[in-house]
């Protein structure tokens, strides 16, 4: 599918919401800390669209499916750009959907990778796995391999020279590390 990028598709947008997506390996509290920044910072937010697709249509899931949900993240990213709000809170976006792609089919269509390259976020918080991984049907990749893909998320990040901050800590510890960071950006 040919997309136009993000700077071509929204050049008359001037203003938009500050876009911050969260985003790291399975079981890291990713929707949890999506939810409650939106609640703290008053902001819209957009719940993990690949658990609500699979949710819907079961754990089992084809290349066609993987696609099916960078669209949808694709648009969801459209649309945030044009809400009146402050803040946007993504919990995971294409990056995430990337790397799924490459581990899972060893390639990735290249109008992600250029989706990627040329969306206007803000900021990414890459939580870490310094909490346990809890397995639930949805989940496939704890131990070796959460590590090994928190480190892919990390390198995407730098390759494509994104603003990132790490989020680190359990509990009430996690959650203040990405309010400082994202009252900083304010």
């Amino acid at each position: 599918m040919e997309t136009q990028s993000y700077d071509e598709k929204f050049m008359k947008i001037q203003e938009h919401p500050k876009i911050i997506v969260i985003t790291g390996a399975e079981s890291t509290g990713k929707s949890v800390l999506t939810s409650y920044l939106g609640h703290v910072f008053t902001s819209p937010w957009y719940p993990e669209y690949a658990r609500e697709y699979l949710e819907k249509s079961g754990p089992v899931y084809s290349r066609h499916d993987v696609e099916t949900i960078a669209h949808v993240q694709f648009e969801q990213m459209e649309e945030a750009l044009k809400i009146d709000a402050h803040f946007v809170f993504f919990d995971t976006w294409l990056i995430i959907t990337k790397i799924w792609m490459e581990v899972v089919y060893g390639e990735c269509p290249e109008w992600i990778s250029q989706a990627i390259s040329s969306a206007p976020v803000d900021l990414f918080l890459l939580c870490n796995t310094d909490i346990p991984w809890i397995p639930d049907p949805f989940r496939e990749n704890g131990g070796e391999m959460r590590e090994k893909l928190s480190g892919m998320y990390r390198e995407n990040l730098i390759h494509y020279g994104l603003n990132f901050s790490i989020i680190s800590g359990k509990g009430e510890a996690r959650f203040a590390c990405a309010r400082k960071i994202i009252q900083q950006l304010s």
